[in-house]
């Protein structure tokens, strides 16, 4: 990943599942589908997770940049 900058690594997840950490410490998983540069994110076939597990299904959300602490790809 050499020379790779932060947006190019998020374009390399795209349309794959990602986790997606909270301030809140909300956590939501799902396939990104899209993201600008605030970092805005759009998950489709997103679950949200507490502790680890299932809480609901939400399908396709948007996720504001500014309460995002961490994406990972799964």
């Amino acid at each position: 990943m050499d020379g790779t900058r932060p947006l190019d690594a998020l374009n390399m997840s795209r349309g794959k599942r990602v986790i997606v950490e909270l301030k809140n410490g909300k956590t939501f998983m799902g396939e990104l589908q899209a993201f600008d540069i605030h970092i805005n994110t759009v998950l489709e076939n997103a679950e949200e997770h507490v502790d680890g597990e299932l809480k609901r299904k939400l399908g396709l959300v948007f996720l504001r940049g500014d309460t995002i602490t961490l994406i990972s790809p799964q």
